[in-house]
């Protein structure tokens, strides 16, 4: 064959070649997904990245797919199908057929990943891949490799506040992530001059340590020397890149889109016109690479193993109904979180200490034990280690590079530990300054971290733990004393521990960390340096299994279930109320995800009444659940019903007084007792 006339950039004609055929049966097989939706053969849904062809083939020339990583935008078809992704695969997924290596059929089509390749599967959130591919290609950088970190998405998907942020973090740390932008003029039907107010290079340009690469998206050549460059820049620990690639979109958002309803018959015109398939088709043909008649027969190839793909995927069976439900949580052996395994005595190393003393020892030793563990978080690091102290002396002795502060920015703190963690071996502990100001985090811990084992079908898993401070008592008004294990436990995907004293938070804390399941672990700030929750210190190898709650005092006439703050204040009404002729038995439940049913049961069997007592508030507070599965399951053994006491449906106010009148109070809790004994 002739050599090509003009720079190819250092690709080859077989690369351009192969090049060519990938955008084509990327182009087929969107083509092949739109028949199948007609047919009511697969789902009901279809994205599509027609008109981003040339840029995405051009990145996975670049990208090496099992070393480098790749968080995918859903227009991502032919990058994934550059990397190695088979079309019988993405038909298995479109289809929602048993096999699919992106999520098992639990996403929607073109939720792209692959773990061979190393693409981690994507949820729907627009803009939570940008942190999470910071804080993987943080752990790259750590771990000294050359990997880089591709992640992707739309133009307007830059809007949210959340790709700024992994901006300020990658170019903090330097990380190694290529950033691509593929900006095709549209957020659905908003046009990008309603998206922003000045071109996307322009826009990062404030960001030292940046790489910026843009590219005329439709253009092989020009985009394969963008994004080599990239690749090139992170490779060589410049620090992060990125890539604008101008593109067109030449089908609507999605199969329910009507791009007339927002666009004139000329734009859709002048927009099918930059066709970068048939501008590529046409290069290779001006250039001596095939002949037109070679390109026909080429792509009627591609054609029929495409439709034999297609019918491959379709024989496969459906997924079990009797799996809808699994890879929530690990399923292989898991006895420290999933509820199964047995508490064995600890060995006692030291006198009593307090809470926040025995959590900073958990953590001490378990960074000694792993030296793959990180943690960061807002003011983490020595002289502060904490604002409460929990973190004191792990950067000193550890090193910044394992433990450092993080901005003060919730979501990138979450969003980089999870990308950190997606890595086998290697987990995060970061922490949240107050449970309070975890909200802007929310998209992160629910939709990403709860679901990404379930999400991927098992294939990827975020074993990390945050640690937030929780809770009142302590006149820290609305904003720094809510109590928020009520609105996380109904998510599922997610172990919850909230320890009442020093020894059991050590041994969960250790538990949370060694465990295969992300950890929201929850820590009382009132009883950080109370006497009465201070315990004997346990040694540094015992380690408390969630779901084991313990029985703090023994009772005969009420089962009072509580855990946290409300552990000390059931412990004082319990003895007032013996004074009274009433024995409690109390059980502190340590952990609500899982929560120890069997325990409460049992004891219920005893005194036939129960009283839960919680701190969060009394709608929609973990107590309803546990009242609940009572009644469902020991109804019978009950001669009362289920009483609660709570927080008021109120916010927490500063004044003592107002306090005391919102939270929970030993008065409540005796009046609540006295009241199911003489029921």
């Amino acid at each position: 064959m002739p050599k090509a006339a003009v720079d190819t950039k250092g690709l080859s004609n077989e690369q351009i070649l192969n090049a060519y055929k990938t955008m084509i049966t990327s182009r087929m097989v969107e083509d092949k997904c739109a028949i199948i939706l007609r047919q009511s053969k697969g789902g009901t849904f279809q994205i599509s990245g027609p008109g981003h062809e040339a840029a995405l083939v051009a990145g996975s020339l670049v990208m090496r797919p099992g070393h480098d990583w790749s968080l995918c935008h859903y227009r991502d078809l032919t990058y994934v199908l550059g990397l190695g992704v088979t079309t019988e695969e993405i038909f298995t997924g479109f289809m929602a057929r048993e096999g699919d290596p992106a999520s098992n059929s639990r996403q929607m089509p073109a939720h792209f990943g692959h773990a061979t390749h190393r693409i981690i599967s994507k949820s729907s959130c627009v803009g939570t891949q940008w942190l999470q591919a910071a804080g993987r290609a943080w752990g790259s950088k750590r771990d000294g490799t050359d990997e880089v970190t591709y992640v992707s998405g739309g133009d307007a998907g830059i809007a949210q506040g959340e790709f700024h942020e992994a901006m300020n973090w990658a170019t903090i740390h330097k990380s190694p992530v290529l950033f691509h932008v593929e900006d095709n003029g549209y957020g659905i039907s908003t046009p990008a001059k309603q998206e922003r107010a000045q071109p996307i290079e322009q826009w990062v340009k404030g960001y030292n340590n940046l790489g910026i690469f843009p590219c005329d998206g439709l253009d092989l050549f020009a985009s394969y020397e963008a994004f080599k460059k990239a690749h090139d820049w992170c490779r060589k620990g410049k620090g992060p890149a990125i890539v604008v690639s101008q593109v067109v979109r030449l089908w609507g958002h999605s199969s329910s889109d009507n791009r007339k309803l927002y666009m004139t018959d000329e734009q859709i015109a002048e927009e099918q016109a930059k066709d970068p398939n048939t501008k590529l088709r046409a290069w290779i043909i001006d250039n001596g690479l095939a002949e037109d008649d070679e390109l026909v027969a080429l792509e009627a190839q591609i054609k029929s193993e495409i439709d034999d793909a297609a019918d491959r995927a379709d024989e496969k069976p459906h997924p079990d109904p009797a799996d809808a439900a699994s890879n929530v949580f690990y399923e292989g052996e898991n006895p420290l979180l999933d509820g199964t395994g047995e508490e064995v005595g600890p060995t006692i190393l030291s006198d009593r200490i307090p809470m926040i003393e025995a959590i900073n020892h958990a953590l001490h030793e378990e960074f000694e034990r792993d030296e793959n563990l990180v943690c960061w978080g807002q003011d983490v690091q020595d002289g502060k280690g904490g604002v409460f102290g929990a973190t004191k002396g792990l950067s000193t002795k550890f090193g910044t590079d394992r433990v450092f502060n993080s901005p003060l920015a919730e979501a990138t703190i979450i969003g980089t530990s999870l990308g950190y963690s997606y890595k086998p071996g290697r987990k995060a502990v970061c922490e949240i300054q107050f449970g309070d100001y975890i909200f802007p985090a929310m998209m992160q811990v629910i939709n990403e971290v709860a679901t990404t084992r379930f999400r991927s079908g098992g294939n990827w898993a975020s074993p990390m733990v945050i640690r937030v401070p929780v809770g009142g008592y302590i006149q820290g008004a609305m904003y720094h004393s809510q109590c928020i294990d009520g609105i996380f436990a109904t998510r599922p995907g997610l172990r919850i521990a909230m320890p009442s004293n020093a020894a059991d938070a050590k041994g969960l804390l250790k538990a949370a960390i060694r465990g295969n399941d992300p950890v929201l672990f929850m820590e009382c700030k009132n009883l950080y340096r109370q006497e009465r929750c201070k315990s004997p210190e346990p040694d540094k190898d015992y380690v408390l299994p969630f779901g084991r709650g313990r029985i703090v005092r023994e009772g005969s006439d009420v089962t009072l279930v509580t855990w946290g703050n409300t552990v000390m204040i059931s412990q004082n009404a319990a003895q007032d109320l013996e004074s009274k002729g009433i024995s409690v038995e109390i059980i502190d439940l340590r952990t609500i995800l899982p929560w120890d049913q069997q325990l409460v049961f049992d004891s219920i069997a005893k005194t036939n009444r129960c009283l839960v007592v919680h701190e969060d508030t009394i709608t929609m507070g973990f107590g309803a659940e546990i009242s609940a599965r009572i009644m469902e399951e020991a109804f019978e053994q009950l001669d009362a019903p289920v009483r609660r006491v709570a927080a008021k449906d109120s916010f927490c106010p500063y004044a003592k007084p107002l306090e005391n009148g919102v939270l929970p109070q030993k008065d409540q809790v005796i009046d609540a007792v006295e009241a199911l004994v003489g029921w």
